[in-house]
């Protein structure tokens, strides 16, 4: 389906609500010279379960569709394994699925066609001929401590890294030719790959792209992002109103702080966003239990009002809890009435064994020295004769009748 918008508002709607824009001139050339739909890739490795964070770039993603692009999703599942082995490989199989079925559901349900999104499986072209011979090549150019600072802010950090996690950027690059795309679109922790792409793709006779990147939106709890590691800091897609309502309850939102609010950034990069994609004047409800309710058509005002405390942490929250159920709403529906989906989730994410307690033997030394012992502890419990005659041990006194002849004569009374 074509877009209907003029390729000018097209171009102003991709770059829209980011952080930054590599190249943007590859983009202007695509649409307004070469006159064809934008060619886009987002990549995500499968590893935890997909929360609401996911909700920050399904937002960009289905921005990008509304502008009449072709989006790639790039279900990453070898980029999965070896970030440190997140992703058994007996797993990412299963979960490379479900991820497909919650990133379809989240743009759904902010009401994004479909029809221009593809996703595309990494191990279906990572593993061929071609692909192994340029990333071969990428490197045979790339110094180790490049590949590390690369991937410094997306691959996990260990003072002692594997190889996986030093080739994880080289392949995220060569994804960028091997996916036939003009940009590829992630968070700004993604920096580092992107200008590694742009300076070493062409050494192996590849061309530039356009990146695209989005702010990082602070997590709930403590964390500088909404993490799958961080229980605090994320609400999973699937939770049920109550649980989304206690983790929100729980968030943590400073009064009259703006800045590294993640319950305000959620709203901003999340809510309004998905407001505007259904209405062109989005408004943000927040009720009041004896007052009017709080309209905001702009996060600008929101964060006046929330910064003069008009607007509080408890009314905030609350407000939010509701918009978020209503988008939450269908994609549980969705999960509950497809069987597929549920075997799915249980073979990706398999319930975790309760460990099983074991009972501690105790080491009782050697069966010899045990068993002397236990003799010595017997023969002390019973009358025993010494060498000079007399009687040692428990009731010895009903034994010994004396030392000598003349006492035991004396004591028994024996007469000549």
């Amino acid at each position: 389906m074509a877009s209907t918008m003029s390729p000018e508002d097209s171009i102003a709607l991709i770059k829209a609500n980011l952080a930054e824009v590599l190249n943007p001139e590859i983009i202007d050339n695509v649409i307004l010279k070469e006159k064809r739909p934008l060619k886009v890739y987002w990549g995500t490795a499968t590893t935890g379960r997909p929360h609401c964070g996911y909700f920050v770039p399904m937002m960009k993603v289905a921005e990008l569709l509304a502008a009449g692009c072709h989006v790639k999703i790039l279900l990453a599942d070898i980029h999965g394994y070896l970030d440190n082995m997140k992703a058994p490989l007996e797993l990412v199989e299963y979960r490379a699925k479900y991820y497909e079925k919650v990133i379809k559901s989240l743009l759904k349900a902010v009401g994004v066609d479909l029809a221009r999104l593809e996703f595309v499986l990494g191990s279906s072209y990572q593993l061929n001929k071609d692909y192994t011979m340029d990333r071969f090549k990428l490197e045979g150019i790339t110094r180790v401590n490049v590949a590390q600072k690369a991937g410094a802010e997306v691959v996990k950090q260990t003072d002692d890294p594997t190889l996986g996690g030093l080739i994880y950027p080289l392949m995220q690059a060569l994804d960028e030719q091997y996916l036939d795309v003009d940009a590829q679109f992630g968070g700004v922790d993604q920096r580092k790959i992107f200008t590694f792409a742009m300076e070493n793709l062409p050494k192996i006779g590849y061309s530039v792209r356009a990146h695209l990147m989005n702010s990082m939106v602070p997590g709930l709890g403590e964390a500088a992002k909404m993490s799958a590691s961080d229980p605090d800091s994320k609400i999973d897609v699937l939770d049920d109103p109550a649980a989304v309502e206690k983790k929100l309850k729980k968030a943590k939102c400073v009064p009259k702080e703006v800045e590294g609010n993640g319950v305000i950034a959620f709203v901003e990069h999340v809510i309004f966003r998905a407001l505007a994609l259904k209405d062109s004047k989005p408004t943000f409800t927040v009720p009041r239990r004896d007052d009017e309710p709080l309209l905001y058509t702009s996060v600008e005002k929101l964060k006046e009002d929330y910064t003069a405390d008009i607007l509080t942490p408890q009314l905030l929250k609350a407000a939010l809890t509701i918009h978020l159920n209503d988008i939450l709403k269908p994609i549980v529906a969705e999960y509950q009435a497809s069987q597929d989906w549920q075997e799915i989730a249980l073979k990706a994410y398999p319930p975790e064994k309760a460990a099983v307690k074991v009972k501690k033997v105790k080491d009782k030394g050697d069966p010899a020295k045990r068993a002397a012992a236990a003799a010595a502890a017997a023969a002390k419990k019973c009358a025993v004769a010494q060498p000079d005659g007399s009687v040692e041990g428990a009731g010895a006194e009903k034994v010994t009748v004396g030392p000598n002849t003349e006492e035991t004569l004396e004591k028994l009374k024996v007469s000549e």
